[in-house]
């Protein structure tokens, strides 16, 4: 229901707006914002190649109704402009 009420940009809700700023193909967003107004969830993970196939492998154990790749997205590893970067406790 809080896609519902984002604001749009464009054709896409501020959440698509995002994920797109970093690179999603618009199509894809356009298919998890619909999966997402489904009360489908939506789990996104940005990392480096061995880090993405484990997380891919373990995503796949859960047997989800569908599981995307990307490739070629911003590297998100420098905070953008305005945003400060926050890091974990360890």
């Amino acid at each position: 229901a809080a896609i519902q009420g984002a604001v749009v940009v464009g054709s896409l809700s501020a959440l698509g707006a995002a994920i797109f700023s970093i690179g999603i193909p618009e199509n894809s967003v356009i298919e998890y914002e619909a999966a997402l107004k489904t009360d489908a969830f939506l789990v996104v993970a940005h990392g480096p190649v061995d880090e993405m196939a484990r997380a891919k492998t373990i995503l796949e154990a859960m047997e989800p109704a569908r599981l995307d790749l990307h490739q070629d997205v911003k590297d998100m590893a420098k905070p953008l402009a305005g945003h400060t970067s926050h890091q974990a406790a360890a």
